[in-house]
């Protein structure tokens, strides 16, 4: 599996617009690289940034 990917390769795989990744580069929310003017992922970093955001239930809530 390639680790670096390309703008459109993360917006399928977080199932989003491209537009929103765009914003959250611009906002400084998610890093990547630009090669030869085409953003480039790191998936390994990608899926850490999500693991940082995950949320955990508060024990004793139901969901």
């Amino acid at each position: 599996m390639t680790r670096l990917i390309n703008i459109e390769e993360l917006a399928d795989y977080l199932r989003i617009q491209k537009q929103t990744i765009y914003n959250w580069l611009y906002q400084g929310k998610i890093s990547g690289i630009k090669v030869g003017g085409v953003w480039r992922f790191d998936r390994k970093d990608i899926d850490a940034w999500l693991k940082s955001r995950r949320r955990m239930p508060k024990p004793g809530v139901n969901q």
